[in-house]
């Protein structure tokens, strides 16, 4: 049966988890550029970015995870050209080995929202797996 651990609120409105553990596997939804008072930082992509991540990492820890435990990270941009900036920015949390990827350029669901990331993580074994 999945778990549900105490995890940052989704944004209002929208009816997700933000972070479901079933066995060792932690699934975390779209992570956004919103600070803690579901307010959108930026304008620019470095800082809605570095949200993103700060968001990604505060769900894995709920699970007892953290950015080394994700194994598949999709990313959604609202502009292909931030790919270059992101993949800077990807290196700055994660290192080789990488985690398996995907990135897509679409349409984003909130306006001036540039960027949002999905992961798959694995529970490390032992005492933080609970």
């Amino acid at each position: 049966m999945p778990e549900y651990p105490i995890a940052p609120d989704p944004l209002s409105g929208f009816p997700y988890s933000n972070v479901v553990v079933s066995g060792d596997l932690v699934a975390i939804a779209s992570q956004t550029p919103f600070d803690d008072s579901q307010h959108l930082v930026g304008p620019g992509f470095t800082e809605q970015a570095h949200q993103v991540f700060a968001n990604l990492r505060r769900c894995l820890q709920t699970a007892g995870c953290d950015l080394v435990d994700v194994i598949k990270v999709t990313t959604y941009l609202a502009r292909a050209d931030f790919m270059a900036e992101y993949n800077d920015i990807y290196r700055e949390y994660f290192q080789a080995p990488y985690p398996a990827r995907s990135t897509i350029a679409c349409t984003l669901v909130v306006p001036g929202m540039l960027l949002q990331i999905d992961a798959f993580a694995r529970r490390p074994a032992g005492p933080a797996a609970g």
